[in-house]
């Protein structure tokens, strides 16, 4: 519609809660019975906690702390710790394969969008790390060597889901660029064993797992709140609660076309979760700062990597047990 559009956020260095798990009830007034923010206790999880306990999705004016996939700001649980980079949590809907990752892994061209279109940097080969370094970890091995995909810094999310309906399991991210050895690395392991809402992941649970990298990328200022995307843009919205103090939330781009949202819905969901509790009127929402952005995205289920490392076994005449060979290597 030729809306003004200003480029130029600052979108790798801000950290906010970006998924929804549960189909949300939406209205324009506040929820009633819902804690404010700093209302509860410092655990992050799906009902969510923002700066020291209350609604999800906000980040205190200074910005920092490790955040849930709900957009829950938490302090002082695990996986809700403050640290730099500045961590994300997010836990979207189906892990279907997008694209397929065995239709990566056999072709190595796969990815790429034909001519005149740039090559998908998230591969299935992530996915195979972030499996590789859960199992080292759960089964005592040693860490997994370096792989042999890119090295590039992006800021990213590892999310696990679990069972036939895909359940989140867990899912933490950043929004400052890291360069993607190291940070899979990490954020595999925060996932899985951090993610304040859950406990950590145990062996058992390795057989009905679905990881989940993604690569955020192509972050825009816009100057209207309508100026996205649904399917397509993951938002970040800035706002200035009803206390005067400025919050953050974000959704991955995945997320409004998941629960069904339009625009409006998903502005008002992102307000709640950011502890945003007074009527939510038009002219509020006009004074909001959104930032656009979208994501790269590949799923593997546990199955799939199973079948890959085998493959690579077989390939290599090496029959060792998983996952002390390491096909990276």
């Amino acid at each position: 519609m030729g809306r003004k559009r200003c480029v130029g956020g600052d979108g790798s260095k801000m950290a906010a809660g970006c998924c929804g798990v549960k189909k949300q009830k939406l209205s324009s007034s506040p929820p009633s019975g819902s804690a404010g923010p700093g209302s509860g206790g410092g655990g992050s999880h799906c009902g969510g906690a923002a700066a020291a306990g209350g609604e999800p999705g906000a980040l205190p004016p200074s910005g920092g702390p490790r955040m849930n996939g709900l957009g829950v700001l938490a302090g002082g649980a695990a996986g809700c710790a403050l640290s730099p980079p500045l961590p994300l949590s997010c836990g979207g809907g189906p892990a279907g394969l997008s694209p397929p990752a065995s239709s990566l892994l056999a072709s190595p061209g796969a990815g790429s969008g034909g001519p005149g279109c740039r090559k998908m940097v998230v591969s299935a080969e992530m996915c195979c790390f972030c499996f590789d370094v859960l199992y080292c970890h759960l089964y005592g091995y040693q860490p997994p060597r370096s792989p042999r995909f890119t090295n590039d810094p992006y800021p990213l999310f590892v999310t696990w889901k679990i069972g036939r309906d895909k359940r989140l399991r867990g899912c933490i991210g950043t929004f400052s660029a890291m360069n993607l050895h190291s940070g899979l690395r990490e954020y595999t392991l925060t996932s899985a064993l951090k993610d304040s809402r859950f406990p950590p992941m145990t062996r058992d649970e390795l057989p009905r797992l679905f990881c989940s990298v993604s690569l955020l990328t192509n972050f825009e200022d816009v100057c209207d709140y309508m100026d996205w995307e649904v399917g397509v843009h993951g938002i970040r919205i800035e706002f200035i609660n009803e206390k005067g103090s400025k919050r953050t939330a974000t959704y991955l781009p995945e997320v409004a076309k998941e629960q069904g949202w339009d625009h409006i819905q998903t502005i008002d969901s992102l307000l709640r979760k950011g502890g945003y509790k007074a009527p939510i009127t038009n002219e509020f929402r006009k004074t909001i700062k959104l930032t656009r952005y979208r994501s790269e995205k590949m799923t593997m289920s546990y199955t799939e990597y199973l079948a890959h490392r085998q493959h690579h076994h077989f390939q290599n005449g090496i029959g060792h047990p998983l996952p002390p060979y390491n096909h990276y290597s």
